[in-house]
């Protein structure tokens, strides 16, 4: 069984200079190519459950789902809640197999977000899992505009938190189709210099490649989440498998052919990630 937590993966991370994924997840078919993929790539990875995800799908369900193929899996594998944006969802997770819980107050007061995500940090650690939090808000592509991280406004809430893993404000967007910004590296370095939590970056499909592997390598950024630039590859092989042939009808079998493009798609993902050889 290799069912970790986001502590048990972020904090070697931190030291050996690299970062781990987080992979936005939809359903079986991209779940199990993700773990697929960091077999292959012998690699930790990080299986978030989102909004739209537990939308879709049950918390116990996912749950489920997530400690399945952690526990037939040859690499750390994290059942993570992302974006959980109450208490009650929060411990719902917890209770349904969770290893690692992400609160979102982004959007609130300081003091109210540092105080929540605390309580949720707290209920976590009691358990024997991990807690990530956010400070300053990631916006998202056509909608919601960011409020980028103040530097002492992280420092503040990383030391009264106790969060394992902190998201930032950097520049990066959700939802983001192209590669065709970047992370605001100074603020970062300013960051770093008033703590030591792992940080994360939410919207990193928006992310330049050689920026991703420049942060993994030389900063505190331990863990990026892609979601939309892997939805894109899925959608695009099953595009592709509908309309190889007009009168399949079988999901099963057409599902099946997203399975191996989808891979390869998450693998050159994970070794972007990985630490210089």
């Amino acid at each position: 069984m290799t069912l970790a937590t986001l502590k048990d993966v972020v904090q070697p991370a931190l030291s050996g200079g690299y970062a781990v994924a987080g992979l936005v997840t939809l359903g079986w078919e991209d779940t199990r190519a993700y773990v697929a993929a960091a077999e292959a790539e012998n690699c930790p990875v990080i299986l978030q459950a989102g909004p739209g995800c537990r939308e879709h799908t049950p918390l116990p369900i996912l749950g489920k789902m997530f400690r399945h193929l952690a526990e037939a899996s040859s690499v750390p594998v994290v059942a993570h809640l992302d974006h959980g944006y109450t208490f009650e969802e929060c411990k719902e997770a917890l209770e349904s197999g969770f290893t690692s819980l992400m609160f979102d107050g982004s959007r609130k007061p300081l003091q109210q977000n540092i105080d929540e995500t605390a309580a949720i940090a707290e209920m976590a650690h009691a358990a024997g899992i991990s807690c990530e939090g956010e400070i300053g808000f990631v916006g998202y592509s056509g909608g919601e505009q960011s409020a980028g991280t103040d530097p002492e406004e992280a420092a503040k809430f990383a030391a009264e938190t106790g969060v394992d893993a902190m998201a930032i404000s950097v520049g990066n967007v959700h939802l983001q189709t192209d590669k065709d910004g970047g992370l605001d590296e100074p603020r970062i370095r300013a960051i770093e210099a008033v703590t030591n939590v792992p940080l994360v970056i939410h919207g990193g499909s928006g992310v330049p490649m050689a920026q991703r592997k420049l942060l993994a390598q030389t900063s505190n950024v331990c863990k990026f989440n892609i979601g939309t630039e892997l939805r894109m590859a899925f959608g695009s092989a099953l595009r592709t498998a509908v309309n190889s042939d007009a009168y399949r009808f079988d999901r099963v079998q057409i599902l099946k052919d997203t399975h191996d493009p989808l891979v390869a798609a998450t693998r050159t993902v994970l070794r972007g990630f990985l630490p210089a050889s």
